[in-house]
This record gives structure tokens, sequence and C-alpha cells, in this order.
């Protein structure tokens, strides 16, 4: 196995739990090249991963002219090509470029066209995690093996190549928990609501934590309200990085609250604190979607969310209590600083 080509041309979150597919075969072939297709705003998260050898911009791809697309491909002299998230036009021309190997899940009719390798999974009836259910494409290439969720972070190979901007590095408390709360989720998820993350702000302990708040400029724009009314307890970091520096910020804090979002994951994969508030709603509850990290936890309401299905206001999830939130930020707290004491 020389090439092998990983496609996934979705969302951040969905490609940061994609990447362990390529620690598993890195692992396994340490010398095969590692490529990823994917959108070009995911890059700055591949590039992170040791794992990759070559970042592919599918927009770029789907710019050139039909012909050229399949010289493209014809040129990458890929040995398998695994399609994590179906996309027709992708598995087509992975067809006419005769890849030896083209992986697919039996629930896409396009695959049964195009794939001559093909995974019986189903995503919507499964109770795997989605981090276990890419990893069970791998089959295809005879690699079978019941992954655990305890297993994946040894998998995502994400390595900070550059610090945070030094601006924002100095803004980091060494004497205290350097907290992100990231309220919105651009649609993604279910929201906690800025209610409940205004109430965990009143109650968080000011001598132990420090917080900021992220999120596009946009999210921004409509959190101003609540950005203005807690300025002196925040340091307001919406609209301030792209991905590239969002990772390298993350990654020189202590710890994120989030929705089910592509930041609360990159977060866990860097094996920060990760606590993700979830509803109970079957194919977006935390048993599909949770952060899986060394330090990563979720909270979510033992109950049937099903009456909250038709609206994005989801009265279960912000019912989860700030105070119970305090409670599992004041453990991590605690870990925290044993760690430190002992360097």
């Amino acid at each position: 196995m020389n090439h092998v080509i990983i496609s996934r041309v979705d969302n951040i979150g969905d490609v940061a739990l994609t990447l362990p597919v390529a620690g598993v075969l890195k692992k396994l072939y340490p010398h095969c090249k590692i490529s990823f297709f994917a959108k070009k705003y995911t890059k700055p998260l591949i590039d992170a991963s040791e794992n990759i050898n070559d970042f592919i911009d599918w927009e770029s791809i789907l710019a050139m002219p039909k012909k050229s697309q399949l010289t493209f491909f014809r040129s990458l002299k890929a040995d398998a090509i695994i399609h994590v998230f179906p996309n027709r036009k992708i598995s087509r021309l992975a067809f006419l470029a005769k890849i030896p190997v083209r992986a697919g899940t039996s629930r896409r009719t396009h695959h049964l066209l195009y794939c001559n390798k093909i995974i019986n999974l189903s995503r919507k009836k499964s109770d795997l995690h989605e981090s276990q259910l890419n990893l069970g494409l791998l089959s295809a290439l005879g690699i079978k093996n019941n992954f655990l969720l305890s297993d994946i972070p040894s998998y995502y190979g994400l390595s900070v190549k550059e610090p945070a901007a030094i601006d924002y590095q100095n803004l980091i408390d060494p004497c205290k928990f350097n907290l992100i709360l990231h309220p919105k989720s651009k649609g993604s998820a279910r929201e906690w609501g800025l209610a409940n993350f205004s109430a965990l702000i009143e109650i968080l302990p000011k001598d132990k934590f420090k917080i900021f708040i992220t999120g596009t400029s946009d999210e921004g724009k409509i959190i101003s309200g609540f950005l203005e009314k807690y300025q002196s307890e925040i340091t307001d970091l919406t609209g301030k990085f792209d991905l590239r520096e969002l990772i390298g910020f993350i990654n020189s804090t202590d710890g994120m609250v989030a929705a089910s979002t592509g930041p609360l994951h990159i977060a866990a994969a860097l094996g920060k604190y990760a606590l993700g508030i979830y509803a109970p709603m079957k194919p977006i509850y935390p048993k599909r979607w949770a952060p899986v990290g060394l330090n990563a936890e979720y909270l979510v309401l033992d109950k049937k969310c099903n009456d909250c299905r038709k609206t994005k206001d989801c009265v279960c999830i912000r019912s989860i209590k700030p105070e119970n939130v305090l409670h599992r930020l004041n453990l991590a707290y605690e870990k925290n600083s044993r760690i430190s004491e002992n360097f």
C-alpha cells in the first residue's frame, strides 16, 4: 500500500473525527502516503495532523474543466480511496480513474455503482460513535478491529507546529485555568443558550478561571449584547482567529465548554479538557457525537427529546444547569492544579 486517499468534504468537527483513520493507516503502513480530500477551510486542521502527507482541496478540483478533473485523479496514482463522506462526483472520478480499491458504504446508490469495496454500515441505525464508524470503513483494506473509544485519542496525531499569535499568547494566565467558552455553533448543533453561559460566568470563581469567548465574527455580532455585558469578566476573541490561529490558541489554553461543534472536537483531539453539552436526541446525541479525548466528557439529560426535534430551540439542552457545568469545571481545575504541582 503506497498511497491512500481519505475523502471527507464536509465540516471541521467531521474532519476532526476522521483524523484517526489516517492515524491507524500510518501505524500499519508507516511509509504509505496519506492524502486527504476536504474543503479548503478545513486545511489548517488537516495540516496539523502528523499522519497526513497531503491536503487536496476538493473545491479547487471542482473548478477545473471536467477532463482536467479526471487527469488530476489519475495523476494521484492512488492505491485506494476511502469515501468517509459520500460524494457522488468524487466516487465517479475515482471509478473513471481506475483507483484499484474504492471503498464506500452500502447506503449510497452511487457507491454501489462506483465502489468495488462495499461496507454494510448504516450510520443512522448504528449505536457506534462517529469516529468508530469512520474507522469501520478500513475493513475494505482488511483492517478489522473493534476500536474502543479509549483507543481513538492515540490516533489523532495533532501537532501544533506554530504557537498562537503572540498577542493572544500573552493573554494566557499561568496561575489560572484558562477556559474557552464557545457559545454558538453556526447552526450545526443544539445550543445551551446565552442565559446559561451568562449564569456560568457569574458563578465561576474569578480567582481560578480566566474566561475567553470564541466564535466567528458574525457570531460575535449576534451575541454583542452578551459580550458587552460581561466585558469586564471575559476576554472577547470572537472574529479574531482564522482556523490555524484558533487551533494554536486552543492548544495554549486548559479547556473548553461548548455544544457539539468543531472547536470542541479540536480541543478534545489536542488533549485539552473538553466539556460538551448535548441534547438527548438521536442521532445528534453524545453516543454518536461526544468529544473523544484524554480529557473529554459531556453533559446530557437522561430523557427523550422528541418534542424538540423540529426546532433548534431545545428545552432539554437548555435545562442542563450551570451548576452542573461548574462542578465539572472545578474537578478539571483541581486535576490541572495537581498536574502543575508535579512539574
